[in-house]
């Protein structure tokens, strides 16, 4: 890992953040019950609660008097050291079971490797140094301060060390202690010092049970009463009795196969790696199980999906031809392909599950609308659910101005095609009658919400079902819609370009419709960054447009100011904004904590134009389409990433007029500005998922329960050979054993079964 760069520069010694003083709490005298039964493991060495124990000192392991009985689906109240309180505070980071607490996986990695003596420390690395206490003082600096100041010597030199609002300390730092002290260097009027370092008693027989100093030292998310010295020696006594007894879900041929270490190894290591090869090894080790799986589970439900009998149309070719004809523009070749691919799995029994995948402004619309065609003339029902009111009242009211036309054969003759708005809005009566048609069949499409999925709304013969934004809902959400028709054929579309190497990988359950081709008379969105200092300028520019009678966009990354992250909150802003920067300008404000229909009725107020301003959040991401609306301002531009930023840019350019995005920076680094040029010279958002690809770690394509994947903790966007890797030995594993039924595949069925269970039962 990267070291950085010495300064060189003298400087005071700086007061870190206080240190969390030890636990209170005392190791629980019996271990908790499991949650499932588990066959008892010998027993594991308590876990010290914050202090070291005079038998640590010593250098030995003391054992737990009785034989602690709990598995891995346990509570992690099982372990020693940890009782209600840390259980509280360990759930904040998703850990309820001591398998989680194994895979709580560390964010990085302190490089303490580097051993030196006191004569050779310079300013600004992270070395280890073994030495011997010499002094220790403490000095109250008021009435809840104090620092500790620790001289230590190695015979070549002596080291001060400070540490603050940690008393405690001076019971363990006493003198002519042999230590192992592990940090960054720093220097104090020419004289080596060391803030808050981290340290441990040598154990020269040990020192692979180090895990605070002299090694790659891990650093793990925390929560408000976690140190990070406690999680490591709980991690630390967890690994040391569970990395043995761990069952290997991967077959030995595809761990030989791939040159993968065994799954005990692998944990081991990436907690706790004996170098930065090992832990590479681990990480690919694990981010291949998690592709696996994932694989695995997708591709499963492809063939369970098609081993079901849908609907197959009969398809009414000369009124679909008639439909496209008396569209107000012409077909883009993709438009007309995707087309094409859709009306050929209709025409099948085999139930289609196909996601269409269209950069903003594409024409996906159009598609959904010549497949609502071809299945209402072949005498069945559709239904289009959105995430939100605005959104399924712009898409009843477009749908339903490009099907004005299209008629219905019934058996009295043809009628015009009744297309219905459906949502949480809609009043109860009209709910009713709405209802009534859907059961008779007298309405042929439904557009709506939420509202589609509600008990008792029963269709008469839905055959086609199309879930726009298909990330805003849950797994369960889009199975109640599939289930309101027998088998109906299924219609996921995106704005959201995912990389065309991610695509077939993540989705192995669809089969992929790309529109990659925008509509003629597209007109380019003129991109530009704008720097701190050039901020007057753009405001100008809003009010220039808006002036011109056009509406304008301005999104900020936050909801509220926080103390962590310096960048703009949105209802400071607005109130800002409205009261300083356009003071006659009538601004709303919108963000992901407003209730529903607050949200909804902020969107229709800027969607009527009485609105000049709507000052939001991501929330605008989806779900408002606004001609009018000519500029989009995006504050603190460089925390977001290539295919955000493309999709806040797409809610503008949506109309005649010239269309405008300001990337406001106050601060970039390198890659931050490099993401900013990248969006600012590309209108593709296909060519900017790919970049996106290249540019960032752990991404938004994996991990979100709405995406109706598993949770991956490890995996980053980078990993795609990795994942291509583990793709090809899914389909290899499914080639010789579909149902993984034979011997050497149980235990990985069951992680298999065990992880899509908890994804499909997830209530969102």
């Amino acid at each position: 890992m990267a070291k950085p760069k010495p300064t060189g520069k003298p400087s005071k010694p700086t007061e870190p953040p206080a240190e969390e003083a030890p636990p209170n709490e005392k190791p629980s005298a019996q271990p908790a019950p499991a949650r499932t039964p588990a066959k008892a493991p010998p027993s594991t060495p308590p876990v010290d609660s914050g202090k070291e124990s005079s038998a640590a000192r010593k250098g030995s392991k003391t054992e737990s008097a009785s034989e602690p009985r709990y598995g891995l689906e346990a509570d992690v109240t099982a372990l020693p050291s940890v009782g209600s309180v840390q259980s509280r505070r360990l759930s904040n980071l998703g850990v309820q079971t001591v398998q989680d607490l194994l895979y709580l996986f560390p964010r990085r990695y302190d490089d303490y490797s580097s051993l030196k003596t006191i004569s050779q420390l310079t300013p600004g690395e992270d070395v280890t140094i073994i030495a011997i206490v010499r002094k220790t003082t403490l000095r109250q600096m008021g009435a809840k301060r104090s620092l500790l100041t620790c001289r230590v010597s190695d015979g070549t030199g002596y080291l001060d060390i400070t540490w603050f609002n940690q008393p405690y300390l001076t019971k363990q730092l006493t003198e002519n202690r042999q230590i192992v002290i592990s940090g960054r260097v720093d220097q104090y009027l020419g004289r080596p010092t060391m803030n808050a370092p981290e340290w441990e008693p040598l154990d020269k027989e040990q020192a692979r049970e180090q895990v605070h100093t002299n090694r790659l030292v891990p650093v793990y998310p925390l929560t408000e009463g976690l140190s990070n010295r406690w999680l490591r020696r709980l991690m630390k006594q967890t690994l040391d009795h569970w990395a043995p007894r761990l069952v290997d879900h991967l077959p030995a041929e595809s761990k030989e196969r791939h040159e993968l270490f065994d799954l005990s190894e692998a944990m081991r290591e990436i907690h706790f790696p004996a170098s930065l090869e090992s832990l590479e090894k681990a990480r690919r080790r694990l981010i291949f199980d998690e592709f696996l799986l994932l694989q695995l589970g997708v591709l499963r439900q492809r063939e369970a999906w098609r081993s079901q009998e849908g609907p197959a149309l009969s398809l009414d070719r000369s009124a679909i031809n008639a439909f496209t004809r008396t569209l107000p523009y012409a077909l883009t070749g993709a438009q007309g392909r995707v087309i094409d691919e859709i009306l050929a799995d209709m025409a099948t029994s085999v139930p289609m599950n196909r996601l269409l995948q269209g950069d903003v402004g594409s024409g996906k619309t159009v598609v959904a609308a010549t497949a609502a065609v071809a299945t209402i003339r072949a005498g069945y029902q559709v239904a289009l659910m959105a995430p939100t009111e605005i959104l399924a009242e712009q898409h009843c009211a477009s749908i339903g101005a490009l099907l004005k036309d299209v008629q219905v054969a019934t058996p009295g003759g043809e009628r015009p095609a009744a297309v219905r708005l459906l949502t949480g809005s809609t009043p109860a009566a009209e709910k009713r009658a709405i209802g009534e048609e859907l059961a008779n069949g007298a309405a042929d499409v439904v557009i709506g919400t939420h509202a589609l999925i509600q008990e008792g709304l029963e269709f008469s013969n839905l055959a086609l079902a199309i879930i726009d934004e298909q990330h805003r809902f849950g797994v369960a959400q889009r199975a109640a819609l599939r289930q309101k028709g027998y088998h109906p054929h299924i219609l996921v579309m995106t704005a959201t370009p995912i990389p065309r190497t991610l695509s077939l990988t993540l989705f192995g359950d669809l089969d992929i419709s790309v529109i990659d081709e925008l509509p003629a008379g597209r007109k380019p969105i003129q991109t530009y960054i704008v720097t701190n200092r050039e901020r007057e300028r753009a405001y100008r520019f809003v009010q220039k447009q808006v002036g011109e009678g056009h509406q304008a966009f301005i999104i900020c990354p936050l909801v509220e100011e926080s103390e962590n992250l310096d960048a703009k909150a949105v209802t400071a802003e607005h109130k800002r904004l409205q009261e300083d920067i356009f003071p006659r300008l009538r601004l709303g404000l919108l963000h992901g904590r407003m209730k529903s229909g607050e949200k909804d009725q902020v969107m229709r107020e800027f969607a009527a134009g009485q609105l000049d301003i709507l000052v939001s959040t991501s929330v605008v991401e989806v779900g408002i389409d606004v001609p009018n609306a000519t500029l989009m301002l995006i504050e603190d531009a460089e925390r977001f990433g290539l295919s955000q930023l493309h999709q806040f840019r797409g809610r503008v350019g949506r109309g005649p007029a010239p269309s405008y995005c300001l990337l406001i920076t106050e601060k970039s680094g390198e890659e931050g500005w490099k993401r900013l040029e990248a969006i600012a010279e590309s209108q593709d958002g296909f060519a900017l998922a790919e970049k996106d690809l290249q540019m960032r770690g752990a991404g938004d394509f994996f991990g979100t329960r709405q995406s109706g994947l598993p949770n991956l903790r490890l995996a980053q966007l980078a990993d795609v050979r990795v994942l291509e890797m583990a793709r090809e030995e899914a389909h290899a594993i499914l080639d010789t054993d579909p149902g993984l039924d034979q011997p050497a595949h149980e235990t990985l069925r069951e992680q298999v079964d065990a992880i899509w269970a908890r994804v499909h039962s997830d209530p969102s």
